[in-house]
């Protein structure tokens, strides 16, 4: 019997590259805010979502796999690249068990709400264990500038696809599962329909506090203003993810923390933070300003880069990391929290001040659409790109001492 379970399996696995070029044929279906709570409060058959998801998910899944391939070879067969694809193929697998079986069967939904469960628990530690191969290829090979921008690229759009693949995981098994939040009630699956971007603002603070406590025994204070130009005197609210919109605010807080604190180190004052939410008809905004000295413009792009990361690498499936640190992905994660529902992160810094870290969000929820990778003859172009001359002068560092030169000849 596990004979023919292996036989199976391998037979199983043999297939896997013919449904990868399948399905990735198929464009990602991008949905609003507004559709993922329509759907959750008015419409929620868990048939209609089983049904779009052993379609979706493959989709979603094939599209990225496809560009997995396209990596350095040097890049791809790192063990820790080996093993985050292994993942992906097996979960393709697992959801593509249930295209052949009936959605009117109570039986076969609840065995899909597990295996979405088990797939995002296998999927947990993909970011970290990513980053691991980016580091052995790192130490290993070196970096150039071609392949730097091609693994920007891919990891732009893979942990992109990654949030986009959660999101639909979490709303299924949320919404039908048959428990509710006791701490978020109001809730449908992760998103807040009246989500308080205040209290937000404060928790997020608050966690970043403890561990800016902890680590350096003292921590700025927070000052944070609303401005509600649609309800004047109102307090801020939005349809949004919670944990997403925590998830930025509380990198973005470390940062400012870090900063202020060691470019204030011999002074006993520390500058707060200052926090400026404001909502208007298209826009809610998020301003974070802090004193905690900048960076030069030049390295303001740098931050936001998987391959300049000079953070110390934590250790693979210990989550208890360095205070304030990590593998560096905090900013170039969190810009993509805020792309995906056609926001943004901005850096404004001023070297010698502070920075100002600015979020953009959808103020309406028919406006905040998915933001999906789709694989297709542009993205190939990204992968096949060369080192070519530039088409602007690069600036000597020396530029007089060049032209003396040259007319001395």
């Amino acid at each position: 019997m596990k004979f023919v379970r292996f036989l199976m399996k391998n037979a199983a696995l043999a297939n896997v590259p013919k449904h990868i070029d399948h399905f990735s044929k198929f464009s990602p279906s991008p949905l609003s805010m507004k559709q993922f709570i329509d759907f959750g409060s008015t419409n929620a058959c868990e048939r209609t979502s089983f049904a779009f998801l052993r379609q979706e998910l493959p989709v979603r899944l094939s599209n990225i796999m496809k560009e997995i391939n396209l990596l350095p070879d040097r890049l791809l067969t790192t063990p820790s690249v080996q093993l985050v694809h292994s993942w992906y193929v097996q979960s393709l697998m697992e959801i593509l068990d249930f295209l052949d079986k009936s959605p009117g069967d109570h039986r076969v939904l609840g065995e899909f709400v597990d295996t979405l469960v088990t797939i995002r628990n296998r999927h947990n530690d993909v970011v970290p264990t990513m980053a691991q191969g980016v580091i052995e290829y790192k130490e290993a090979f070196g970096q150039d500038p071609v392949t730097s921008q091609n693994i920007q690229y891919f990891l732009d759009r893979f942990y992109m696809s990654r949030i986009s693949i959660r999101m639909l995981i979490n709303q299924h098994t949320l919404i039908f599962d048959g428990t509710t939040n006791p701490l978020h009630p109001n809730t449908i699956g992760c998103i807040d329909p009246h989500c308080e971007v205040a209290e937000v603002v404060r928790d997020a603070y608050e966690s970043a506090k403890l561990l800016c406590d902890q680590y350096y025994f003292g921590s700025p204070g927070l000052e944070l203003q609303e401005l509600n130009t649609n309800q004047k005197g109102q307090a801020i609210n939005m349809v949004y993810v919670p944990s997403h919109l925590y998830h930025m605010l509380f990198e973005l807080f470390k940062n400012a923390m870090r900063a202020t604190i060691e470019n204030h180190e011999a002074s006993s004052f520390l500058p707060p933070i200052q926090v400026m939410v404001a909502i208007g008809g298209e826009d809610l905004t998020i301003k974070m300003s802090d004193q905690g000295g900048g960076v030069p413009f030049r390295k303001i792009e740098r931050l936001f880069s998987y391959m300049y990361s000079t953070a110390p690498a934590p250790q693979i499936g210990r989550h208890e990391m360095a205070p304030l640190a990590g593998f560096g992905y905090g900013l170039p994660i969190s810009r993509l929290y805020a792309q995906y529902f056609q926001g943004d992160l901005q850096l404004y810094s001023m070297e010698g001040y502070g920075t100002d870290a600015v979020l953009h969000m959808k103020a309406l929820s028919t406006d905040s659409v998915e933001k999906l990778p789709v694989y297709n003859k542009t993205a190939l172009k990204h992968y096949k790109m060369s080192q070519e001359a530039d088409d602007w002068c690069v600036p000597s560092k020396e530029p007089l001492n060049l032209a003396i030169n040259r007319l001395a000849k």
